[in-house]
């Protein structure tokens, strides 16, 4: 039986553990037929152990989403193994200790600039430095944490992930003409390595026990994988600037 993406390469990021949502998107995605690909940084090694529990092998590529040096050799490197691409996964972000954790009013402007850096102006970059391997268009999937709230302990994460989603639909905008798709899942909390560097994550994540309609169950992360293999398929050849929530439905609830 095929998959939904039988035939498609693509490269995903952020694969730093088998609990990234990264993981279960590149896990899927071989399932579903694809060829993948994935970049880490600043540990390949530590990816390249994790993709060894991936259905089938994949190349790991060193890229720092802030080295202009990395972004700049990236299209040919990923040429060379998989000729061209379908699509993106998008799934970095970053803050330092002090812009987390109740320190939101402390933070200097510096810290403030890193989390930006890496975790929004980053899927533009990476965009950018993709696009000349998706002359037939594409879809790039990035993740966000709902932005439209202040979440307790996220601090300039919320911040950053505002202009990741704003970043979305502005490439979404520019890249149509190329018929390329921009599109994020947003996932409730996970046990990801990205949670854990969060001071008090586990207060945030008390939120889902109360207002979940859905079960949601922190350890489970293929169904935000699911959602973002969904977004890379053809299935949805006219969405792009969209948001999909993955969140059990907590995004909806009033109270």
């Amino acid at each position: 039986m095929s998959g939904i993406l039988d035939g498609k390469r693509i490269l995903v990021t952020g694969v730093l553990m088998e609990s990234s949502i990264a993981f279960h998107a590149a896990k899927v995605a071989q399932e579903q037929g694809a060829e993948v690909i994935l970049t880490a940084f600043p540990r390949p090694t530590l990816t390249e152990r994790i993709a060894k529990k991936l259905p089938k092998p994949a190349k790991v590529i060193e890229l720092d989403v802030t080295n202009t040096e990395h972004l700049d050799r990236l299209a040919d490197l990923v040429r060379d193994e998989l000729g061209s691409l379908d699509g993106v996964v998008h799934s970095i972000g970053f803050a330092p200790q002090d812009a987390l954790g109740g320190n939101f009013l402390n933070t200097p402007f510096e810290s403030v600039a890193t989390a930006m850096h890496v975790s929004a102006f980053s899927l533009k970059s990476l965009a950018m430095a993709c696009k000349p391997l998706m002359n037939e268009g594409g879809s790039i999937v990035g993740l966000t944490f709902d932005a439209q709230f202040a979440w307790p302990q996220y601090d300039w994460m919320g911040p950053a992930k505002a202009a990741l989603e704003a970043t979305s639909r502005y490439l979404a905008r520019d890249l149509g003409k190329d018929d390329i798709r921009c599109n994020l899942v947003s996932a409730g909390p996970l046990g990801s390595m990205a949670a854990k560097s969060i001071p008090g994550f586990s207060d945030l994540a008390k939120v889902w026990d109360t207002r979940s309609p859905l079960t949601w169950d922190m350890a489970d992360p293929e169904p935000a994988g699911r959602g973002i293999v969904a977004l890379l398929s053809d299935f949805f050849p006219k969405t792009t600037g969209e948001i999909v929530h993955v969140d059990g439905g907590v995004h909806m609830m009033g109270a």
